[in-house]
């Protein structure tokens, strides 16, 4: 078995083992152009979405090394015609680019081609070159027929995370091995993955000949991105979890015409510690660009806090260059964070919005970061807030409105209804851990401004939430009760709050009334 050649099939055996969803229908995508113009593939996808097992899979499929029949006899590759034919046939080179990166070499271009070229001598023993893989490859194809599969997992991690030299000469190497004239001749088929699409050189694709599939495009990729709530629903029979907590918790994501996506891991995660805890964490990649959050770039900062509002954001994702090095708006941000999976892009309206509870998180935790003073604050008291709205302590609400309003002036203008609400919310951030929040919440005999529906098993009560502007909190509080904005609400909790709140323009002050109904306040 070599490190590198005949890789064998041990790691997606692994896979196998552990919870699994079938994603093997993306094998019978490639076969498609095996040996076509179009066997130049990559498909970036954020970390935690399967990228690396899908790897992990196509290299037990391909290689010639290894039998792994019994890996995909029961998945739904195995359905297909072509199964046979391609199964463990070629010789497969997987080559993970965290391995050189890892070894921190000077020249870690150079070097990891001899590191390669040393692994083929080992079944090609007549190799002569030593320093260059492509006219290595060439050789071994020349003298036998042989023609390779290239799998290469984090192909974009050296023009991620090193200097414009390392990354020019990479550049260079992919070109020469991909563009050449006797490339078609070596390769049937070339798979790249990683987060990033292929970086741009003056707009254009530097590898113009890969087909492209990007969470922002996945195309017919799409349904083997994340997991569909089918299968997160099998997943949830299977460990005895519940389908709603999971998709407060991971769901949200729109990839492509998939319009309804899971976190992968998270989704695993959760089934196998048997809890609904956040599983994200920040990436290299992600601290990258914390520095043009912190500089509010281009307006940055008044759309994110619109997406901690729940509201979608419209961006444009033509100008990303798919590089970390070249960001110069705010949209370039926004798209690389929807590459990151910290966003969810809808293809249709051309709008990203935060999906879930755990990703906004980890919102929370960067604006604490990035010094965003008066809204990290807002943030932070946003527990204790909730807490007084479940014990009725009106006075302690119209008190922390009143502070959040001197402090949140910055970022929300206070002129209307509507940005009251906004305000609201986000003074209530934390109960998006309890609760799923609706604006304008059609119930009764009309629409509620703002309801609280508590997820399940959560022991907090419904609320609904009546916001005057210049009236009166009494008569938001009458009308809540005379349209029945509160009916609808009975079927999620017994206790129900109603929740009235006025702004006074002149004052900028906040009066509050409060009532639980079916029940007391905690």
């Amino acid at each position: 078995m070599g490190r590198f050649l005949d890789y064998g099939n041990w790691d997606f055996r692994s896979v196998r083992n552990s919870v699994f969803v079938d994603k093997s229908g993306l094998i019978n995508v490639l076969n498609g152009l095996i040996d076509t113009e179009k066997r130049y593939v990559c498909i970036s996808r954020p970390r935690r979405f399967g990228k690396s097992v899908a790897a992990k899979m196509l290299y037990a499929y391909y290689d010639r090394s290894s039998d792994s029949r019994s890996l995909f006899n029961d998945l739904e590759i195995s359905k297909s015609p072509d199964f046979e034919t391609h199964l463990n046939k070629y010789p497969t080179i997987y080559l993970d680019w965290n391995f050189f990166a890892s070894t921190k070499s000077e020249n870690v271009i150079k070097d990891s081609q001899k590191m390669i070229i040393e692994d083929l001598k080992h079944a090609y023993p007549f190799v002569q070159e030593k320093d260059n893989l492509m006219f290595a490859l060439s050789e071994i194809n020349a003298q036998t027929g042989d023609r390779f599969i290239f799998i290469i997992d984090e192909w974009d991690r050296l023009v991620r995370e090193v200097d414009k030299s390392v990354q020019d000469e990479y550049v260079n190497l992919l070109r020469a091995m991909f563009k050449s004239n006797t490339a078609n001749k070596v390769f049937l088929l070339v798979y790249m993955t990683g987060i990033l699409p292929i970086i741009k050189v003056e707009s254009q694709s530097a590898l113009n000949n890969f087909v492209e599939y990007s969470i922002i495009n996945p195309s017919k990729t799409a349904k083997y991105y994340g997991f569909t709530k089918q299968e997160v629903a099998s997943i949830c029979e299977k460990y005895d979890m519940d389908l709603e907590l999971m998709e407060h918790a991971y769901d949200g994501y729109i990839i492509g015409s998939e319009k309804s996506m899971f976190n992968p891991n998270s989704v695993i995660m959760a089934a196998e510690n048997g809890n609904y805890n956040s599983y994200w964490s920040k990436t290299a990649s992600y601290t990258t660009i914390e520095h043009y959050i912190k500089n509010d770039i281009d307006g940055l900062r008044d759309k994110i806090v619109r997406m901690l509002n729940g509201e979608k954001v419209s961006i444009s994702v033509t100008s990303f260059r798919n590089d970390m090095k070249n960001i110069e708006t705010s949209d370039d941000v926004l798209t690389l964070l929807a590459h990151l999976g910290y966003l969810s892009y809808d293809p249709v309206f051309g709008r990203v919005m935060i999906p879930n509870t755990e990703v906004a998180d980890e919102f929370r935790n960067s604006i604490r970061v990035c010094g965003w003073g008066c809204l990290s604050k807002a943030i932070g008291n946003s527990r204790e807030l909730l807490n007084a709205t479940i014990a009725g302590d009106k006075n302690y609400i119209a008190q922390a409105l009143d502070s959040y309003h001197d402090e949140a002036t910055s970022f929300i203008e206070f002129n209307d209804e509507n940005s009251l609400a906004c305000a609201i919310r986000l003074a209530y951030y934390s109960a998006q851990a309890q609760y799923e929040i609706f604006r304008e919440f059609p119930s009764g005999k009309g629409f509620a401004d703002m309801v609280f529906v508590p997820v399940k098993n959560s022991p907090y009560p419904a609320v609904v939430v009546e916001l005057k502007y210049d009236k009166t909190a009494q008569g938001a509080i009458a009308q809540i009760k005379a349209k029945n904005y509160h009916g609808k609400l009975q079927n999620f909790s017994k206790t129900l709050i109603l929740l009235g709140i006025n702004y006074d323009k002149t004052t900028k002050k906040h009066e509050v009334e409060i009532e639980a109904l079916n029940g007391e306040f905690v």
